[in-house]
């Protein structure tokens, strides 16, 4: 079931242009081939139907509204891509319906509709037809398209010898030059060179004042999700997960993919079998998990535990060390010899670190068991590592913070002095 998320009700009194309604779509996997007109008939006495059914989408609804830059996000397979076919026409659901009002251009797949033997201004009219325009609207908008791709002395070439980069600006182009009503994307935000992104983000910051321009955006990117979008649905396995705030529902994105890939992990383990990763007889329990919630903002204390089972006698250590997931590296490490602990056998104890000296990004906590090295007293060995899923993740979310450095602005300033 899904959870609705308040928001802004900025676009909610528009008139709806796009209305999915109970949307469900199935595929139809091929499992045996029958050879032979007699091996049909003994697959279809015993009920085989040769194919096995894939629940794409399951019982989908939602609205969007007039002046909406409205985001769909979700994890591969989850069904965004699916969804965004059936509102271009290009699927048709096997329940339910989509009822569009005004002119909808899709932009789903690079090269559909291109063909390579045309010239660029011949794609153009191609793609344009293809689109639903007449050749006197494709007239009028030609000039704007060929302007924004900056391809006006190649546009008599053949497509074929056009490079990826210029192929991909072009189609690009007419997608969202096109004098549509709703513009359809899917993954398109890093399309062209560096150059490129900064004009199509030029674009989308101003289509985003345009009242009577909706655009429905699917992506992986939660940046451009809380930069962007007036709101934003997640779909996971093909049903709506949560719709609303674009913030929320990029954390829950977020969190999703962060038990995502624990859950891998986990498997990883089960499948190598004995001991996780890591661990060992000496150690069998060693594991760091979070206690607060693990979308945080720069403001926050993280809280996590680390839970341990060591049996043998002596002095052991808990080592912590802070990775850097995004920018690489190791950010912060407690020290070999640093936190001495008290007790032995299966015990659990719990830590917390402020979080105001960092930008966003992802983090890890590795924890590792070692034991004093005679006559060293800055280094130890190692008994147990956790790793995998026995490892911490965590993200920082925070509109105060940059995306690029790990330090901030709070934590590093560089000054003038003379």
């Amino acid at each position: 079931m899904s959870e609705e998320i308040q928001t802004a009700p900025n676009y909610m009194d528009a008139p709806v242009v796009l209305s999915a309604s109970h949307v469900s779509k199935h595929f139809k996997l091929p499992t045996e081939q029958a050879s032979g007109l007699k091996q049909a008939f003994i697959n279809w006495t015993k009920g085989i139907k040769g194919y096995k059914k894939q629940e794409v989408l399951k019982d989908i609804s939602f609205e969007v509204h007039q002046g909406e830059f409205f985001g769909i996000v979700g994890r591969n397979g989850g069904g965004k891509s699916t969804l965004l076919k059936i509102i271009s026409q290009i699927y048709y659901p096997n329940q339910g319906s989509v009822d569009v009002k005004g002119k909808l251009v899709p932009f789903i797949e690079l090269g559909v509709g291109f063909n390579p033997e045309l010239t660029g201004r011949e794609n153009v009219y191609l793609n344009g037809s293809l689109l639903g325009f007449t050749t006197e609207e494709v007239d009028a908008m030609y000039d704007d398209i060929v302007d924004f791709a900056e391809l006006g002395e190649f546009m008599d070439q053949k497509l074929k010898n056009y490079s990826s980069g210029m192929q991909v600006r072009l189609a690009f182009s007419v997608a969202i030059k096109a004098q549509g009503d709703i513009l359809v994307l899917d993954e398109v935000l890093a399309v062209g060179d560096e150059a490129f992104q900064r004009k199509c983000s030029d674009f989308f910051t101003q289509i985003k004042k345009d009242s009577s321009k909706t655009v429905i955006l699917v992506t992986h990117d939660m940046d451009s999700v809380r930069k962007y979008c007036s709101r934003a649905m997640m779909i996971a396995d093909g049903v709506v997960e949560a719709i609303g705030d674009p913030e929320t529902v990029s954390q829950q994105y977020t969190l999703a993919n962060l038990k995502a890939e624990q859950a891998l992990e986990t498997q990883r383990r089960k499948a190598r079998g004995g001991y996780p990763n890591g661990l060992n007889e000496r150690c069998p329990i060693l594991r760091t998990y979070a206690v607060s919630s693990q979308i945080c903002k720069s403001s926050d204390t993280f809280k996590f535990a680390v839970e341990y089972q060591y049996d043998e006698p002596g002095n052991f250590y808990l080592a912590i060390a802070l990775h850097d997931i995004r920018r690489g590296g190791i950010t912060y490490d407690t020290g070999a010899t640093t936190i001495k602990m008290s007790k032995h056998g299966h015990q659990t104890v719990h830590f917390e670190m402020p979080l105001n000296l960092f930008n966003n990004g992802e983090f890890r906590l590795i924890t590792s068991l070692r034991t004093p090295i005679p006559g060293n007293k800055l280094e130890s060995d190692a008994v147990g590592v956790a790793v995998d899923d026995n490892a911490c993740n965590f993200v920082i979310r925070d509109d105060s913070n940059r995306e690029y450095a790990l330090l901030s602005d709070r934590a590093m300033v560089i000054t003038q002095t003379d």
